[in-house]
């Protein structure tokens, strides 16, 4: 703001006419607000190699906006298939190993000295050295899904050395590697190009839309009035078709843009967003790191129920009270424009990749005190307010939201009607548009035609997808489960057992030129929570893919030639359980 009042001093000679442009020089020069505002808060080691030797081409940026997080690394392209060697960005140890059944899939971890650790994720198998230790502990504690730590004597790594090869296992869309760069000791995800990690680009960011937001001093939520402006342009420079824009009261704005890394490659995520006000900036963001319990917060980044509705991704230039992301600098009034006067302003967004591309959208507002700055609010059962913890009952149903969970407050609705083919009415908690930060308990009790022998087997389902999960409580008769969204729940039950297909395998049959014993298994309703494979009655290992839903087992020296029984166990959710049985010759 200093800017502003040193244009306002007089004018009454040359001499002070010139005093003062120098004083606004010094003063924009040297305010932070300003100038290289968006530096990275620290100077980091620039010694690491790529992990790939190919052209690096990114399916994916960090930061980059996905469903329910950030990205948290780089997907690098790999041609569209597995099989290229992975290697060891810097010397280290590999410090953790972990297979998932979704999400990274075959994942290592490998420590450096300088405080960093680099992340290698999605891979088709790991190097013989890596394979066989990760086997013993399988074995070990009996278990394809494992997760743990090493000590630094067990797999020391040098730079360029061999680690992996890339695949496509875990939750990956399609082959490519997921790498990352994190703080050691606090598990934050930093930007690898930080390091020196290499991605040519020269295409300036993409901006594709303007939205205008009417808050009035209430909270964003989904009814929150909204224009859509269209935007024009290109090449780094953006403007809008019409001359201004005219509001009246507290205004927010919101940002339609990407980046592409060559011309007519994938359109991934920009680094920053700054916002200026008659060129003073007022909001900023900037993906140079974040932690993962924070990632979820890119809901209210975002404009959500835009998201939720369309897939239209818009990222919101202003602050609501309970989002913890640190992306964000030099706010001025959380991002909000409410002008004081008449005359015309110029609003002004900086858009950059981590290259330093550089494109902008300048465009200019006015007050219209004739528009209404009045803003009707949706009616609700009570206020919940996003700093508190929030309770709410009525016949057969409660619920708790922890503090912390509310990115605004809220005016809480809540409805009941019949459900047919359930085991209770169907209970609309708020509305799904509206996101939430972390799980919130409910309960519901089921109605009287759940008979006890089947009480086990109830859990609560969210009609809109995506959840099935709960527990009966003998003491309160109330099933509780613990959602992560809002939506219409009810009460229904799981008694059918997993499905298990043998693709390969028959009774009696010979497996002789087969290296492997294949699967598909599914489940109708709460998922699959385990399975177990043995050969004559010795656990052995069973591999999963989640997308395909194929299971297998590799045989290795534990299988002799000879007879040998086959036992495969698929449990889901609520503990039913289907054994398939099979002989076969090896």
């Amino acid at each position: 703001m200093r800017s502003f009042w040193i244009l306002r001093l007089g004018k009454s000679n040359t001499l002070a006419k010139t005093g003062i442009l120098l004083l606004f020089l010094i003063f924009t020069l040297f305010d932070p607000t300003q100038a290289q505002s968006l530096l990275p808060s620290k100077t980091y080691p620039t010694d690491f190699i790529p992990p790939l030797e190919i052209r690096p081409l990114l399916a994916g940026s960090f930061g980059e906006i996905r469903t329910n997080h950030f990205h948290s690394g780089l997907d690098y392209r790999t041609n569209q298939r597995e099989g290229y060697p992975i290697y060891a960005v810097s010397d280290g140890y590999v410090s953790r190993l972990r297979v998932q059944i979704g999400g990274f899939g075959n994942a290592l971890y490998i420590a450096h000295p300088n405080g960093y650790t680099s992340v290698y994720a999605h891979l088709q198998r790991f190097n013989e050295r890596i394979t066989q230790i990760l086997k013993n502990y399988q074995y070990r504690i009996q278990s394809y899904d494992v997760d743990f730590p090493l000590l630094p004597i067990e797999i020391p790594v040098k730079k360029g050395e061999i680690i992996a090869w890339s695949g496509n296992t875990g939750s990956s869309a399609g082959p490519h590697l997921h790498f990352e760069l994190r703080d050691t000791q606090t598990e934050e995800t930093i930007n690898p190009q930080l390091f020196g990690i290499d991605i040519p680009d020269q295409v300036k960011p993409q901006i594709n839309g303007l939205y205008v937001y009417k808050l009035h001093g209430q909270p964003f939520n989904p009814n929150t009035p909204k224009q859509f402006i269209p935007v024009i342009g290109g090449d780094g420079i953006y403007r809008i078709a019409k001359p201004e824009i005219e509001i009246n009261g507290e205004t927010g704005f919101g940002i339609i843009t990407s980046d592409q890394q060559i011309p007519g490659g994938s359109r991934n995520g920009v680094y920053s967003i700054e916002l200026l006000l008659d060129g003073q900036i007022i909001f900023s963001s900037m993906l140079e790191r974040f932690a993962f319990h924070h990632s979820r917060a890119i809901n209210a980044h975002i404009d959500f129920p835009i998201y939720i509705t369309t897939r239209r991704t818009i990222q919101k230039s202003f602050l609501e009270p309970g989002n913890p992301l640190g992306i964000y600098k030099n706010l001025v009034n959380n991002g909000l424009v409410n002008l004081g006067d008449d005359t015309p302003h110029e609003l002004e967004y900086i858009v950059k990749d981590v290259k330093g591309n550089t494109s902008s959208l300048t465009f200019k507002i006015k007050r219209n005190a004739a528009l209404s700055s009045a803003r009707n609010l949706t009616p609700g059962i009570k206020t919940f307010e996003h700093d508190k913890v929030n309770e709410f009952s009525a016949e057969n149903v409660k619920l708790i939201i922890p503090k912390g969970i509310l990115y605004s407050d809220i005016n809480f609705t809540y409805s009941v009607k019949k459900r047919p083919n359930a085991y209770s009415d169907l209970h609309t908690i708020h509305n799904r548009l509206t996101p939430l930060h972390d799980t919130f308990s409910l309960f519901i009790k089921p109605d009287k035609s759940l008979e006890e022998h089947l009480r086990s087997k109830a859990l609560i389902v969210n009609a809109n997808g995506g959840f099935a999960a709960g527990r009966y409580d003998e003491k309160t008769g109330f099933i509780k489960a613990n959602p992560k969204s809002f939506g219409s729940f009810f009460v229904a039950l799981d008694t059918i057992a997993p499905l298990i297909r043998p693709i390969n395998i028959s009774e009696d049959k010979s497996m002789a030129a087969e290296n492997r014993i294949v699967f598909k298994i599914s489940d109708n309703l709460s998922g699959i929570r385990s399975f177990t494979g043995t050969i004559d009655g010795q656990w052995v290992l069973m591999e999963y893919d989640l997308k395909s839903s194929v299971l297998w087992h590799t045989f290795d020296y534990r299988t002799q030639p000879g007879k040998h029984l086959l036992q495969l166990s698929v449990t889901d959710m609520q503990n039913n359980t289907r054994t398939y049985t099979s002989s076969f010759y090896k």
